[in-house]
């Protein structure tokens, strides 16, 4: 087994398809056997006393993996029915070959109108569905969705794009489980996607690892060893060595946000950590974290003395946009360090449009995110790769687009994605945690590319880690920052795995 190191467009694994095909030999009819034997074996690993199946299939390469599950799960003794949407007449090549075999098999097409089989396999439209759906195939995503049995999607839930994870139709199939072949398909982890895919099993279809050189997918974080952990500290290591983070933020009645922002920081190895707030914050900072230096500033102080003595700024955690935050938030982009910047501080330089130092990492949430870009929330999850290249651009920052499947963007182009991570860490404070992990790992002298990445990594993997204290249970940030190791081992995604 191993885990998934890329994740790839639709188009991206139909080269693939091609390389595999053209360069390799291997024949398409040997990969559609391949992809259906390893969706057949997954669906007994889940289900293995099931009795019966419903196939449901479209009238291309998809549904020609369909076939191949239904003429496999017949010569098992596995009751199937096998529903046909797509006209089976104008099945072509590999796809006609399976459904041959399939005949062969004993299995006979149906049109039907009520589901029968205790489980369902969704073998509609696979990677090559682009714009809108015919009706056929939507009546067909209600029948599967309006049975109350388990499903197994072929390759991404039909109604899913491959490319962005954007809803193609009003509902999807939402599946229990879905077996992609060849390489992971960007949908299936980032945007609305990730609430229809179920449990994502992979497999590679046993292709040679040199056919992979061939198209460069989209990285998962980490990218490699030193985007994992933070470097062990010497023996004689001295705190002054691993950087001074400075965090301005907790407008009035929003103290706490700052406060997990600083605590992150130094958990993450910050040397040194001060804290800009409102007067009334400051006892109430000492009281809980007594490591921190919290200075109390107004709107008209002149901070700059404070900001020489840090390496790296963080902004935005409680700030508010209000005059108070405005003023700080200006004196912070004046000085020409590079800042980590999250919150309000994004509202605000999204407002007043004002340039950001050069290394500064951005970290928007999608409604952030689509202030900083001047479009409806729902667009930037709609196409969470393009918004996070596109706030790269435009603010000429490293970027950090949070959220299931978060992406990180730098000068336009896509870095990476991180695929751990789990829905319990939607929880208030878990941004501002991050922001503190990323300008802490920041302080120790990395590159912003790195210290985001990394950033990202620690983050999500502290919250499977403290998913998985709590059995599952609900979270709060405080649990997050218990759980950070930055320099152990870190778990991986705990529902996602490849073969």
């Amino acid at each position: 087994m191993r885990g998934i190191s890329r994740v790839y467009t639709g188009t991206q694994v139909r080269a693939l398809d091609r390389v595999l095909i053209d360069r390799f030999g291997i024949p398409g009819i040997s990969l559609m056997k391949r992809a259906g034997l390893f969706a057949f074996d997954r669906l007994c690993d889940h289900w293995p006393n099931v009795g019966s199946i419903s196939v449901v299939c479209g009238a291309g390469n998809n549904a020609g993996d369909g076939y191949i599950v239904a003429g496999l799960a017949r010569n098992r003794g596995i009751h199937v029915q096998l529903i046909q949407i797509g006209d089976a007449g104008s099945l072509e090549g590999d796809a006609k070959a399976a459904y041959r075999w399939a005949s062969e098999q004993g299995v006979v097409p149906q049109t039907a109108l009520t589901i029968e089989g205790e489980i369902i396999v969704d073998a509609m439209l696979g990677t090559g569905s682009v714009g809108s759906i015919r009706d056929r195939y939507v009546s067909g995503i209600d029948l599967i969705n309006e049975h109350s049995a388990p499903v197994v999607a072929l390759d991404i839930p039909t109604g899913i794009s491959a490319d962005t994870g954007a809803l193609v139709t009003e509902a999807p199939v939402k599946a229990d489980l879905t077996t992609t072949f060849i390489g992971a398909k960007l949908g299936l982890f980032t945007g609305p996607g990730v609430d229809f895919a179920g449990h994502v099993e992979l497999s590679e279809l046993d292709a040679p690892s040199e056919a992979f050189a061939e198209v460069e997918g989209l990285p998962v974080i980490p990218r490699g060893d030193n985007e994992r952990v933070v470097s062990k500290r010497s023996t004689g290591a001295h705190k002054h060595k691993f950087g001074h983070v400075l965090i301005a933020g907790g407008d009035h009645g929003m103290c706490g946000a700052v406060l997990l922002s600083a605590e992150s920081a130094l958990r993450a190895g910050a040397g040194l950590v001060s804290v800009i707030t409102r007067p009334e914050h400051r006892s109430a900072i000492v009281a809980r974290r007594p490591e921190v230096m919290v200075y109390d500033v107004d709107e008209r102080q002149d901070i700059t003395p404070l900001l020489d003595r840090a390496n790296i700024l963080a902004v935005g955690p409680g700030l508010g946009q209000g005059a108070w935050g405005r003023a700080i938030l200006q004196q912070i982009l004046k000085s020409d360090k590079a800042c980590v910047l999250d919150a309000d501080a994004l509202n605000i330089v999204a407002d007043e449009a004002w340039p950001l130092s050069a290394g500064s990492i951005v970290t928007p949430h999608p409604g952030e995110a689509a202030r900083m870009l001047g479009i409806p929330s729902d667009s930037i999850q709609a196409d969470r790769p393009t918004a996070a290249r596109t706030i790269s651009s435009k603010y000429e920052a490293v970027t950090i687009l949070k959220g299931a499947g978060t992406l990180v963007a730098n000068r336009g182009e896509l870095l990476g994605i991180c695929i751990a991570g789990n829905s319990g860490m939607a929880t208030a404070g878990s941004g501002d945690v991050l922001t503190g992990i990323v300008a802490g790992v920041k302080a120790l002298g990395l590159e912003s590319v790195t210290a985001a990445t990394l950033g990202v990594w620690l983050h999500a993997s502290a919250g499977d880690r403290a998913v998985d204290s709590r059995h599952g249970r609900a979270i709060i940030a405080s649990d997050i920052i218990e759980s950070l190791r930055p320099y152990g081992d870190s778990v991986g995604a705990g529902s996602i795995r490849g073969s």
